[in-house]
């Protein structure tokens, strides 16, 4: 889970970038970057850290030109090392800068292709990397020296027949313009929108609209799966559906629990979504508990709000706010490590003991993927005086791998794997544990638009939509990014040195 964007203006677009990746930021708090483009130079800053760390005024003063692109990052594949930050940058053909948001699922047969094929050099464990050096070596095939549209969607074209997985991409080339595209699935979600000007009209694409609203940019509509746009740095746009079969497959856990819920996603309200699965799952606890003795619903902030205030509503019972949220604290289910997970709960969430003290409390939390949180907050319910503690998740279990752009690469750290409700349920301390249906998930989102074809629901049921991913790959991703190897990456690289020269950025 990444964030990208996109700008072709007819002023400086560094402070737009900065103002959009801001706004992204809950896609990802590990690193950031930023392209800008004027006239035939790049102007490059990268970093790990918060939007506001990486970019100072001293660098923000140094991103000159009209059209540029930014990314926020959470590392999936790859490691967390600054020089892994996006985008990447390749002086051939062209100049072309891109940053990526989703995984390729064969990006070590595509390395290997691009070492004793392409006769390029992969300079990190990226995937981001990899596919850059694709586009690039399809558009430099092409052999023209001006590439017109047409010439860019025939490599977006090749892309989508050589890369596998889940990818939204925006890329910059120099002198040129602005590409951005869609896998032929549509899992990872990309929008563009426009904004008028009195030098005329501008373009942005992103991952959410959310990011367009809040630049005064109005939202057209979102790419479709397979789709690419190019925005000419004049302000000329073309689309063009660039894959051979397509599928409208979303990832549900953008819905769940990854998007803003003010963003619009493939037509679909975040927020309303959001509203109907605690419709859905009160409705559930009427059907298994029509006798039920909830005293109070109280929802783990932020992301449950939405669903636990209209389950609360359904049934009839009394909403609270009953933990306040410490905001500087980041979201934990994107940190490496058990032990960082674990330790950044409790700085994170406080209870209001009157809100617990002798109540049978509904705790009502977007999913649950390790447990981690789970238990400690029923454990602090329970501290706080709670008489029992229930606890519903707006999900269903997650008891498989994500391999699209989530870091869940071992299911032996899902909680849920092997395991029924009521054995999670004990695991975590709770006297009653709740799980939404997949399919009142999936009718929660369809509601507001009936024309998706399928859902990319891998994490719930073990069925990759792209029919890509075997066993093996499964069991390699799991050797190589579980907690106990991330650990022990991050452990060499910081033994050694990370003070050597960084070839693409100049400040």
């Amino acid at each position: 889970m990444c964030g990208i964007v996109g700008i072709v203006a007819k002023s400086f677009v560094n402070q737009t970038i900065f103002d959009a990746l801001t706004v992204l930021q809950h896609r990802g708090q590990d690193a950031a970057g930023m392209v800008t483009s004027d006239g035939q130079r790049f102007f490059l800053r990268k970093d790990n850290g918060l939007v506001n760390e990486v970019f100072r005024t001293r660098h923000m003063k140094k991103m000159n030109g009209n059209m540029g692109i930014g990314h926020v990052r959470y590392p999936t594949a790859g490691s967390s090392s600054s020089a892994e930050a996006q985008p990447f940058y390749v002086n051939s053909p062209y100049g072309i800068a891109l940053a990526h948001n989703g995984n390729l699922t064969n990006a070590e047969q595509l390395a290997d292709e691009i070492f004793r094929a392409d006769l390029r050099h992969i300079n990190t464990t990226s995937d981001s990397e990899v596919l850059l050096n694709v586009f690039a070596h399809e558009l430099q095939g092409l052999g023209k020296l001006n590439p017109t549209a047409n010439d860019i969607f025939t490599a977006v074209e090749r892309v989508h027949q050589r890369c596998e997985g889940g990818y939204a991409v925006v890329a910059i080339i120099t002198g040129y313009g602005i590409v951005a595209f869609r896998d032929p699935f549509g899992i990872r979600p990309v929008v563009y929108g426009k904004r008028e000007t009195k030098q005329g009209t501008e373009y942005m694409v992103a991952s959410e609209s959310v990011a367009l609203d809040t630049s005064g940019f109005e939202l057209v509509r979102d790419l479709a799966p397979g789709e690419a746009i190019f925005i000419s740095q004049d302000g000329e746009i073309a689309t063009k559906q660039c894959a051979s079969k397509s599928l409208l497959a979303p990832c549900l856990f953008e819905y769940v629990y990854l998007a803003r819920p003010d963003s619009i996603i493939d037509g679909i309200s975040v927020h309303h979504a959001r509203m109907e699965m605690g419709n859905k799952l009160a409705q559930k606890v009427l059907r298994d508990f029509p006798e039920h003795d909830i005293d109070v619903i109280i929802p783990i902030p932020d992301t449950s709000r939405t669903s636990a205030l209209e389950m609360a509503k359904e049934l009839g019972v009394t909403f609270r706010e009953g933990f306040i949220k410490n905001r500087y604290i980041g979201r934990t289910f994107i940190m490496p490590g058990q032990t960082q997970r674990k330790k950044s709960v409790r700085q994170k969430l406080n209870p209001i003991a009157a809100e617990f003290r002798d109540k049978v409390v509904m705790l009502v939390d977007d999913s649950i993927v390790r447990g981690t949180t789970s238990a400690q907050i029923v454990e602090m319910a329970r501290q706080a005086g709670a008489r029992k503690v229930y606890f519903a998740s707006a999900a269903p279990e997650v008891r498989y791998p994500n391999v699209f752009g989530i870091d869940m690469p071992s299911p032996t750290e899902l909680i849920a794997h092997e395991r029924t409700a009521d054995e999670i349920g004990e695991l975590i301390g709770a006297d009653w544990m709740l799980y939404q249906d997949l399919d009142d998930l999936k009718s929660s989102i369809t509601k507001f638009n009936d024309k998706i074809d399928d859902f990319d629901t891998c994490v719930f049921n073990g069925k990759y939509v792209t029919g890509t991913v075997s066993d093996d790959y499964l069991a390699r991703i799991d050797a190589k990014r579980n907690d106990d190897a991330k650990a022990s990456a991050d452990s060499k690289q910081s033994e050694e040195s990370n003070e050597s020269a960084d070839l693409h950025s100049a400040f």
